[in-house]
């Protein structure tokens, strides 16, 4: 009993002088529970909408004040026109645009029945659904007020018309979010468990010793896997088209674009988590760690951003795949160009120069 005793105390000795043990005990269930604790909600709160209001009467003004006082919605713009709408949807800020019918307060007083147009953006259909739901909740308790203090009930009816997914088709969402997580996770996981594996097998040290250039191995390393990755892209692309009838409306030469940038980012990160691995099984774990649940619950690919605490709203501003997916849905569903996704192309740009730099830098340190 001793032995068996003293067995157990050196195990937790040896559990207790590994940081790296105890962060995968008791950091990352914290982590996760914290993450996971305020991601996943149900409730929606600053949604950007913008108002079109063809009759500037006080009920309208008061129906809008509800919406902006409820704390679940942010006036973006006001728009003077419908043709305004469409510009207003494809730059990606606003998600419902509401509109007013003219003579909106003398119809509602005059026939008791007045008419306001609901449009949402559902290329993410579970928010889509959630927005529309809140919105036609603050219009009816707006309705009962008036009713109270009326003898004829008055009616309100709200005509709801989804954008770019009118079925409203989860796979329209998952589709692209997928693509993804696929490309990240292949790209990243597998390049840095190749250059690990070299690096564990004492093969790495021959190739840094080589006349070739840090650039010239990186971009060794990483063309085979872009070819591949391009593969796999391709094969998302046609199930999504052929298979859940996903449409492709914009540019298919930017798409095909994107998405080699996306890949090559992806290549960038893996080789630079390779460069601070020892080993494979370092280099899954990181990859994993790091990769997965940030692209999982940090990119808007299931929850929506707008609705996370704002520390979690900027710690999503350095993932990779929040930018490729919300292109990927506006190239794909709304038929941008690029002058409306140039923003999230340049961020992707000076990240994949970020990584890349990084680990040129480290090469060149181990060939010194």
């Amino acid at each position: 009993m001793k032995e068996f005793i003293g067995f157990v105390k050196k195990e937790f000795l040896h559990i207790f002088r590994d940081p790296r043990s105890l962060v995968i005990l008791f950091g990352m269930p914290v982590i996760q529970i914290l993450i996971f604790g305020y991601v996943i909600r149900n409730e929606i709160q600053d949604v950007k909408i913008a108002i079109l209001d063809e009759s500037k009467d006080p009920v309208t003004r008061e129906i809008t004040n509800h919406m902006l006082a409820s704390g679940f919605f942010q006036l973006e713009q006001n728009i003077s026109s419908t043709e305004d709408v469409e510009k207003i949807f494809k730059r990606g800020r606003v998600r419902e645009v509401v509109i007013f019918e003219q003579n909106f307060a003398e119809k509602l007083e005059k026939e008791g029945l007045a008419h306001m147009q609901i449009l949402a953006d559902a290329s993410d259909p579970n928010s889509a659904k959630m927005i529309v739901s809140y919105t036609q909740g603050i219009v009816s308790a707006y309705v009962q007020e008036l009713n109270n203090q009326v003898k004829s009930p008055l009616i309100l009816e709200p005509r709801v018309r989804m954008i770019y997914n009118a079925d409203l088709k989860s796979a329209y969402m998952f589709v692209p979010g997928t693509m993804a997580m696929v490309l990240m996770l292949v790209s990243a996981m597998m390049t840095s468990i190749s250059i690990a594996r070299e690096k564990e097998t004492g093969t790495m040290e021959a190739i840094l010793v080589s006349p070739l250039r840090p650039i010239q191995i990186i971009a060794g390393k990483v063309t085979p896997y872009i070819l591949l990755s391009c593969i796999n892209a391709i094969m998302i692309l046609i199930l999504g088209y052929f298979v859940f009838q996903l449409p492709i409306r914009g540019s298919l030469t930017l798409l095909v674009f994107e998405t080699i940038l996306f890949i090559s980012l992806a290549l960038s990160l893996g080789i630079m988590i390779s460069t601070v691995s020892g080993n494979q099984q370092v280099a899954m774990f990181i990859s994993a760690l790091a990769l997965m649940l940030p692209t999982l619950l940090l990119s808007g690919f299931i929850f929506p951003i707008e609705n996370m605490p704002k520390i979690l709203q900027w710690l999503c501003y350095i993932i990779p795949p929040k930018y490729f997916i919300t292109i990927i849905r506006s190239v794909m569903l709304k038929g941008t160009g690029i002058l409306e996704v140039w923003k999230e192309t340049m961020v992707m740009v000076s990240m994949l120069v970020i990584f890349l730099g990084i680990s040129a830098a480290r090469f060149k340190v181990r060939l010194h």
